[in-house]
């Protein structure tokens, strides 16, 4: 077809009132907030406020905070977002109002709309919001079997809108925080009760919404996470250290680390890198001239800086041998799966068994394997079985590593019969 042909059929096709096929999919309308941004609240007085228009509001509250991961140290919040029907939206700042607990206490009945909850929980707590009752979006997308999790996606596939984007990994102890970010802050929670209540309808249609439910009540009852023992192994390439020397070095230099981070409040990796920690661990440099030599130490450090690292190295080497580290920490549980073919062969049929079993049953449900029973609790049922594996025998079990009663309901049978089989 000629130029002219096409023009002409495009002329036609508009005078019939009808338009040509466009591949192109139609463009998501971007989310506005409905009532402008709002001002950040970082007085006490504009704060009383704040919980008192939120007190006098009904439905569910949709909750959000902003930390400055990558930044600062910890995670403590640094903006506050909420929305409830009949009080809107609100901007708080936990710099200026560092006890947010009246409004805590103000919503604390009414259910709260989380996006991914186990994230925002513990930097809410720290400021005195704790939600009796919650709905997590994300969860709930899990369970219903939405590919894509995040946010953005699932406002965008439930109910088509675009949220902006850019703004998420700022550093959010910015004062003053700029427009554009306020305003993505904003509509992360303008949408998220609409969220919620699309995300209960397909629930309830899958038959899943009893199973959120217990989800949720677990989250909200959970006690914070006892703090990490030796968190220095997690380290960034730990695995290339072998030597016990050597991980003394990675433990001083993490530790010297941590306490610079935490007196100049910014984040450990902007003080020093992990794989710098590393390259000091495997060399062992026995002064601060041989240090600086070292990637991640020479570059713009000055002589004061590598003195301070040098001597977090010395006190490794100097160190008796009664004192350094142990390769590895003390096994909780299973050792790794991939060992269990040669310790325990019984065993790791078990877990072959019960895998599949898991695998399967999950993608008939249409949900994530993980949510439909976790990993480890598979592992240490299948590396320790009841003496007599019943379903009643393994409910117990599943009980004890924290199952909740939907997931026992789905997953003992089939993990009572793969115990049997090897038994067989």
């Amino acid at each position: 077809m000629t130029d002219a042909q096409k023009t002409a059929a495009d002329t036609t096709l508009r005078a019939t009132g009808d338009s040509p096929p466009d591949p192109r999919p139609a463009p998501v309308p971007l989310l506005e907030p409905r009532e402008g941004i709002p001002p950040v609240t970082a007085t006490d007085e504009a704060l009383a406020e704040i919980v008192a228009a939120f007190a006098a509001g009904t439905g569910p509250v949709a909750v959000d905070a902003e930390r400055a991961s990558g930044y600062r140290y910890g995670q403590r919040a640094y903006l506050v977002q909420l929305r409830r029907e009949g009080a809107g939206s609100a901007l708080v700042d936990p710099v200026g109002c560092p006890d947010l607990s009246a409004l805590g206490e103000a919503i604390g009945d009414a259910e709260w709309v989380l996006h991914a909850a186990t994230q925002d929980l513990p930097c809410l707590r720290d400021i005195g919001m704790v939600p009796t009752r919650l709905f997590d979006t994300e969860l709930a997308g899990r369970l219903a079997g939405f590919a894509r999790v995040g946010l953005g996606a699932m406002v965008e596939n439930v109910l088509g809108f675009a949220l902006e984007k850019g703004h998420s990994a700022v550093d959010w102890s910015t004062r003053p925080l700029p427009e554009p970010w306020l305003r993505y802050a904003a509509l992360d929670v303008e949408l998220l009760v609409d969220l919620r209540d699309a995300l209960e309808e397909e629930l309830t249609q899958q038959g899943k919404l009893e199973w959120a439910r217990q989800e949720f009540a677990a989250i909200a009852a959970a006690p914070p996470p006892p703090p990490r023992k030796d968190p220095w192994r997690r380290t960034s390439g730990m695995h290339k250290v072998r030597r016990r020397r050597q991980m003394a070095v990675v433990r001083e230099l993490w530790t010297a680390r941590d306490q610079v981070a935490q007196r100049r409040d910014v984040s450990p990796g902007k003080v020093l890198g992990d794989a710098a920690i590393v390259e000091a661990a495997l060399s062992l440099p026995p002064n601060s001239h041989a240090l600086a030599g070292l990637p991640g130490f020479g570059h713009r450090m000055g002589r004061r800086q590598l003195e301070q690292w040098q001597a977090a190295v010395d006190r490794a080497r100097a160190l008796p041998e009664s004192e350094l580290p142990q390769p590895g920490q003390p096994l909780n549980g299973p050792p790794p799966p991939r060992a269990w073919a040669d310790k325990d062969p019984a065993a790791a049929a078990r877990l072959s068994a019960a895998r599949a079993a898991v695998t399967a049953l999950a993608e008939n449900l249409n949900l994530p394997q993980e949510n439909l029973i976790t990993p480890d609790t598979v592992r240490r049922l299948c590396w320790e079985p009841p003496a007599e594996p019943t379903r009643e025998s393994v409910a117990e079990v599943l009980v004890g590593h924290g199952a909740r009663p939907w997931q026992i309901e789905q997953v003992a049978p089939l993990l009572t019969e793969a115990l049997v089989t090897d038994a067989d």
